[in-house]
């Protein structure tokens, strides 16, 4: 009893859900961007990313692959940081385990924020996407987790990577502190 006691203390103790992210980016773009984040859908995934927020690990962290009509790519807190080498952003994740997929009917519409992975579905971590215009086709493939409510102004305004892969080449933008909201 005393053991079942302890383990709901712990549980109840434990970061709870948070209802969005409030993202500051500078360089190109400049301003707030709200997301609400859809913890209904894919809690395993908010959570990380809450926890990652809450930690200040996506402070100072890039966009780092960005491609006009299709989507803006961040949240790679290993190899991301601003003045770090922008060679290997995108390769990196961060000191938590992968999560395994939570696919949901929801499409990817413009603003939709969903999670970045390798080829195995089940390999987000801590980066994610925002999309500039729909883009159905990853529709099952990528777990959503939210949705920009405010300033997608700002996502537009986001410098502009080349060739195929939307590598960002120069400076590229950056938030430079993303804050969990309630």
């Amino acid at each position: 009893m005393r053991n079942a006691l302890a383990a709901l203390a712990l549980l109840a103790a434990g970061p709870s859900f948070a209802t969005g992210l409030e993202v500051q980016v500078e360089g190109e773009a400049n301003g707030t961007v709200k997301i609400d984040l859809f913890e209904d859908v894919a809690p395993k995934h908010v959570e990380q990313i809450t926890a990652l927020a809450a930690e200040g690990q996506y402070d100072g962290v890039v966009f780092h692959r960005v491609i006009e009509g299709f989507m803006a790519q961040t949240g790679d807190v290993q190899f991301g940081k601003a003045g770090g080498d922008m060679r290997r952003a995108g390769q990196g994740g961060s000191d938590r385990p992968d999560l395994p997929a939570e696919f949901s009917d929801i499409t990817f519409g413009t603003g939709v924020v969903g999670m970045a992975r390798a080829q195995d579905p089940n390999s987000a971590n801590s980066q994610f996407f925002i999309m500039f215009e729909p883009g159905p086709f990853l529709d099952g493939q990528y777990t959503v987790v939210g949705k920009v409510t405010e300033g997608m102004d700002v996502v537009d305004a986001i410098k502009r990577g080349e060739g195929p892969n939307g590598a960002v080449i120069g400076q590229p933008d950056t938030m430079t502190k993303v804050t969990v909201t309630e």
